[in-house]
């Protein structure tokens, strides 16, 4: 079964330097050497005075990273309640949880952390026998910053293959593992990236990669071929057999994997993270070609599941919300796909398991699953525990239930055991972690944005809460990449609404919520919209009473860190902090960067033409920033790790903004040391870095953590 889815350079003194005191906070920036270096587009000609921070291992720049630390660190020290919110953040995080448990071969396997573990243990037990570590991450490395990324077992359970990343990279490491002794077969893989596992039987599999860059290197040449390779087992990386890929067919992501019965390689490849071409080959049969079933990008789909030739699709093609359709591999034209799940007015995922269908709809960014049979007779709408997201429907062909998981902003996320044939659901495992939903409310209200759309939003707080424009708020949103926002609980909001603070959640477009369309409305020379609902969802919590410009924050992260970095610099009156996360922040040159090159479907490139170079150049919030504005309370967020949204982006946007930013607002980098874009965070390094959030946010807003 498949389912889709500071540096003070010398001195002061040095050329170009520049250095800004606080005196209402008594902050000392470290002064930052300025450069004289120029780009040129279309005429224009554009200053980057800051293009030595790229190169984020040079020792001038670890340098200024460190002198960065040091400031940040000495502000966030003086915040009396810091440490108190820390620990109450420990003892809230010291809960079991645990992960759906799922089964290969002969053994159940499931993960769990006991509470304040960096990583969580994958354990495994047979029948009803006491569970056994299989694979604990929290042994890879002695600071736990070594995680676990992925792991494929072959069909029949006796093999598995699993990835690490070290400090959050993107590079992982593959190991080959016997499942019976947990015995390494082979030597590691390295260099494996964006790669999921694809076993052929117990002989092999198939795995992506990139030729990796030479040391220190940012650019993304290597994001132009991803090549799909197959490891016979036993042998060695060097004798890997290129499958796809390379100068005579250039992707930058081809991802591979096999329907459960292992008869087809399900193969897609693309040039950006929208739209995909489809391939199949039948492994059945020796020898077979690989044959096409799309051959171009503009729209996207996958292979969920087949029934002897018969494949089951998941497309948008002629479906902007989505459908199921049936092909047989002996004609493949899409005039001879056959509708299984058509297209409705809500956005649609899918998956397989137990011999059936099930439908994941987004209902106005809440869950609503439907159960098909696999001609596609509407069997029921499945009974959720309430109004939030609903997981993990999806299994083996074979299996009689299926395990789901539950949440929202005020329900911690539960496991469920799903009867498949009587539709019966009962719960399996419940969370720990200490919160009452029953004291707060979670409520969705739609706003209107400039240009008259309507957006949802979901904002929650604690029952009985004033609306006198007094909350602390923090309002999250994200608006691109077709990604959907849908309700998910948190363990540190947990400090915000029990202080009586308020959460709001804003859809914006540019997510995929609504659809094909949705995301349309926010990419290129539309990207204007996605920050116009945001100041627009602002300005609605504001005139609501939910807050006031004084006590709300925004956040992002990643595409969400342009999003707070263009809004805090379109609109700096609106809002008192911000947080910026490991965001895209130099909008004229991400594209040069690591994976940014496969973004441009969303964002277009300043190379694209005269047109989309200044409308990247009137938003990019690195070029937005103006001298002598008054900056909201800001505190930049990266990981020195990070290969994805490179570090780069951060750092010059956080050097300018100390140049330019006039006023007693603190303007703030905190740089993550061994960590990247996100993923395989350590559990204390999670946890020190909300403690700084919370902290600062009050902070600044004149809060008293009690």
């Amino acid at each position: 079964m498949k389912q889709l889815f500071t540096l003070m350079l010398g001195s002061a003194l040095a050329l170009g330097a520049h250095g800004q005191t606080n005196t209402t906070n008594m902050l000392n920036y470290p002064s930052t050497k300025k450069g004289t270096v120029t780009d040129t587009y279309f005429g224009t000609v554009v200053p980057d005075p800051y293009r030595w921070l790229e190169d984020d291992l040079a020792e001038d720049t670890k340098a200024w990273v460190t002198e960065q630390n040091k400031v940040t660190q000495a502000y966030l020290a003086k915040v009396p309640y810091r440490e108190k919110i820390k620990q109450r953040l420990e003892k809230l995080w010291n809960y079991e949880r645990y992960g759906a448990p799922f089964k290969e071969g002969e053994y159940t396997y499931f993960y769990k952390n006991d509470g304040l573990q960096n990583q969580a243990i994958l354990y495994r037990q047979k029948d009803k026998g006491q569970p056994e570590v299989f694979l604990d991450p929290n042994k890879f490395s002695a600071d736990g910053t070594t995680s676990l990324s992925d792991v494929s077992f072959s069909k029949d359970g006796s093999l598995v293959a699993y990835q690490i990343s070290e400090g959050g990279s993107d590079w992982h490491k593959l190991i080959v593992m016997r499942a019976s002794d947990k015995q390494t077969v082979g030597e590691p893989l390295l260099d494996v990236k964006f790669s999921g596992m694809a076993w052929k039987g117990n002989e092999g599999f198939y795995y992506s990669s990139y030729d990796k860059p030479k040391a220190g290197s940012q650019l993304s040449g290597m994001t132009d071929q991803h090549k799909l390779y197959y490891h016979k087992i036993g042998t060695s990386q060097s004798q890997d057999k290129l499958i796809l890929g390379g100068a005579d067919f250039p992707r930058r992501y081809i991802s591979a994997y096999t329907t459960e019965d292992e008869r087809f390689l399900v193969v897609t490849a693309a040039n950006s993270t929208t739209g995909n071409e489809l391939y199949v080959q039948d492994l059945s049969k020796p020898g077979s070609r690989m044959l096409t079933v799309i051959d171009n990008f503009n729209n996207t789909h996958g292979v969920i599941g087949n029934a002897g030739s018969k494949l089951f699709i998941f497309t948008n093609l002629n479906a902007p919300n989505n459908r199921v359709v049936q092909i047989d591999v002996a004609n493949l034209a899409v005039s001879n796909w056959k509708d299984v799940i058509p297209e409705t007015e809500h956005v649609l995922s899918a998956g397989t398991g137990g011999g059936k269908l099930f439908a994941n709809y987004l209902k106005d960014a809440t869950s609503l699953i439907k159960q098909y049979d696999m001609t596609g007779k509407l069997e029921r709408t499945i009974a959720l525990p309430g109004v939030g997201t609903a997981g993990g429907f999806s299994a083996k062909e074979t299996d009689k239930e299926l395990y789901y998981s539950f949440t929202s902003y005020i329900q911690p996320p539960s496991i469920f055991k799903y009867d498949i044939a009587t539709g019966k659901s009962a719960l399996y495992k419940k969370a720990g972690v200490q919160f009452d939903p029953s004291k707060y409310e979670s409520k969705q209200v739609f706003y209107t944005s400039k240009d008259g759309t309507r957006v949802p939003m979901i904002i929650t707080y604690k029952k009985g809460t004033k609306l006198d424009g007094s909350n602390p708020t923090m309002l999250y949103a994200y608006g691109g990449f077709n990604i959907s926002l849908t309700p998910s609980f948190s363990t540190s909001n947990i400090i915000l609404l029990e202080q009586g603070g308020v959460y709001a959640v804003a859809n914006l477009r540019g997510g995929g919520e609504y659809g094909k369309k949705w995301h349309t409305a926010g990419t290129k020379m539309q990207k204007q919209n996605v920050f116009n609902d945001f100041i627009a969802a602002a300005e609605y919590l504001i005139s609501n009473k939910y807050t006031s410009k004084e006590r709300l924050a925004i956040s992002g992260g990643s595409n969400g860190g342009l999003l707070v970095g263009a809004c805090m610099t379109q609109r700096p009156d609106l809002f008192k902090v911000a947080f910026p996360a490991v965001g895209v922040l130099d909008m004229l040159r991400y594209h040069k960067f690591t994976a940014g090159a496969g973004w441009a479907y969303d964002y277009g490139t300043a190379d694209d033409s005269k047109e989309m170079f200044e409308y990247l150049v009137k938003y990019s919030p690195y070029h937005a920033l103006k001298q002598g504005v008054h900056y909201p309370a800001t505190l930049v967020t990266t990981g020195d790790h990070d290969d994805r949204v490179v570090p780069a982006h951060s750092f010059k946007f956080a050097a300018r903004l100390q140049e330019y930013h006039k006023g007693s607002n603190p303007v703030l980098i905190r740089i993550e040391t061994k960590a990247g874009h996100g993923a395989g965070k350590s559990t204390a390094q999670v946890i020190a870095e909300q403690a700084d959030k919370w902290a600062f946010m009050f902070y600044n807003m004149g809060i008293t953590y009690k």
